[in-house]
C-alpha cells in the first residue's frame, strides 16, 4: 500500500488517542496532578518493563481475537456486533468441558476446550448470519439483542445447574489442571498468548494473501458487483461469521482457560472482551497488523491502571476517562466515514450560504 494511502489512515488511527489523551491531562490538571509524570508511570511501567510487558501481552490475546473476530465482519460491511455474546457462549462451556470432563493428556483436553468454545461461538453467530443472508434482517438489532440474552441465559446456568456447590458467589466449578494455561515466568502471559499470534499470523495471511480476503473486501464496498462477478455473497456472510463467531469462541476459551478457570456474572469485565474487541478494530483501522498494535495499546492502558493507583495520586478512574473519550471519538469517525456526516453538513452550510447570498 502506497504512504500517500497510509498516511490518512495513520493520522485517523492516532488523532482519537491524543485527543482522549490530552482531555485526560485536562482532567488531571483540574484536580492537581501532573499528567506527564501519570503517564509516564502508565505506559512506562506496562510497555517498558520485562513484567508489565508481558502482563500487557497477556491481556492483549483475547483482545487481538475479538478484534479480528469484528473487523472481518466489518470490513465485508457486516455489523456482527454479537462478538460479546459468542465471546461468553464460548468461554462458558468450555469452562464446563475443562471442569466436567477429565482428560488425563493436557493437550487433548485443552483442543476439546477449544473445540466447543469454537462451536459454541459458531452456533450462535449462525443465527443472525442466516436472518441476514436469507431474510435481510438487520444483524445489528439482532446481534445487540442476542447479547443480553445469552448473558442472562447464561446467568441462570451458572446459577442453577451448573453452580459450584458451596461457593459464596455465582460461579462454575473450577477447571482441571489439565485444561489450565500455566503461566510463564513471574509474569501472568501464558502459552495462549502464542495460539493467539499464530491465529493472527493465520487471520492476516487470509486477509492479505488468500481469494476470500479480496473477496471480503469488494462484498464490503459493493455488494451487487461482487455478485455479478460471481462472488456467491449469501454463503460469503455464512462464512464470514461462522469465521468470527469461531475467532470470538477461541478468545473467551483462552480467556477461561489462562486468566479466569471459572465462569463468574463478571468474566467479561465491563464493558466486556467483545466491546473492547469493537474499539480495537476501528483503532486499527480493520486491519490485522493496526489491530494487533491497538491491542497491545488498549491492554497497556488497562495494565497502567494499576500503575497509576499505586505509584501516583491520581485516581485510576482517569484511565476510563481516557477509554471512554477515545470511543466518543473513534464512533464519530466511524459514523462519518459509513454516513458521510461532515461531507453532509459542509453541504447543507454551503446550500445555506447560497440561499443567504441571493
Amino acid at each position: 500500500m502506497s504512504k500517500t494511502k497510509w498516511g490518512p489512515k495513520l493520522f485517523n488511527s492516532i488523532l482519537p488517542v491524543l485527543l482522549a489523551f490530552g482531555i485526560g491531562a485536562v482532567v488531571m490538571l483540574c484536580i492537581g496532578q501532573n499528567p506527564l509524570e501519570a503517564y509516564r508511570i502508565m505506559l512506562g511501567k506496562s510497555l517498558f518493563t520485562e513484567k508489565g510487558f508481558l502482563n500487557t501481552l497477556h491481556y492483549a490475546a483475547p483482545l487481538v481475537l475479538t478484534g479480528l473476530a469484528i473487523a472481518i465482519t466489518f470490513k465485508a460491511n457486516i455489523f456482527n456486533m454479537g462478538v460479546e455474546g459468542q465471546l461468553l457462549f464460548g468461554g462458558f462451556f468450555a469452562g464446563i468441558v475443562g471442569a466436567y470432563v477429565p482428560i488425563a493428556d493436557p493437550l487433548l483436553h485443552k483442543l476439546l476446550c477449544f473445540g466447543v468454545g469454537m462451536l459454541c461461538g459458531v452456533i450462535f453467530a449462525m443465527v443472525p448470519a442466516l436472518l441476514k443472508a436469507y431474510f435481510h434482517v438487520d444483524q445489528m438489532v439482532v446481534t445487540l439483542t442476542l447479547n443480553y440474552a445469552m448473558a442472562k441465559v447464561l446467568e441462570y446456568l451458572a446459577t442453577g445447574p451448573f453452580r459450584e456447590a458451596g461457593s459464596g458467589y455465582v460461579c462454575t466449578p473450577t477447571v482441571l489442571d489439565s485444561a489450565m494455561f500455566y503461566r510463564l515466568g513471574n509474569s501472568r502471559i501464558t502459552s495462549f498468548a502464542f495460539v493467539a499470534l499464530a491465529i493472527f499470523l493465520a487471520v492476516w495471511f487470509m486477509m492479505r494473501r488468500t481469494k476470500l480476503g479480496y473477496e471480503i473486501t469488494a462484498i464490503g464496498r459493493n455488494p451487487e458487483f461482487a455478485e455479478a462477478t460471481g462472488v456467491r455473497v449469501h454463503r460469503k456472510i455464512l462464512m464470514l461469521m461462522a469465521i468470527s463467531g469461531a475467532l470470538s469462541g477461541i478468545a473467551g476459551t483462552g480467556f477461561m482457560l489462562s486468566e479466569k478457570f471459572k465462569y463468574t456474572l463478571t468474566f467479561s469485565g465491563n464493558p466486556g472482551l467483545g466491546w473492547d474487541g469493537m474499539l480495537i478494530a476501528l483503532l486499527g483501522r480493520h486491519s490485522p497488523a493496526g489491530i494487533l498494535i491497538a491491542a497491545v495499546f488498549y491492554s497497556a492502558l488497562k495494565t497502567g491502571a494499576d500503575n497509576i493507583n499505586m505509584y501516583t495520586t491520581v485516581p485510576k478512574e482517569i484511565v476510563a476517562v481516557i477509554q471512554s473519550v477515545m470511543i466518543l471519538f473513534l464512533a464519530v469517525q466511524f459514523l462519518n466515514e459509513r454516513y458521510g456526516l461532515l461531507d453532509r453538513l459542509k453541504a447543507r452550510k454551503e446550500v445555506e450560504t447560497d440561499a443567504a447570498a441571493r
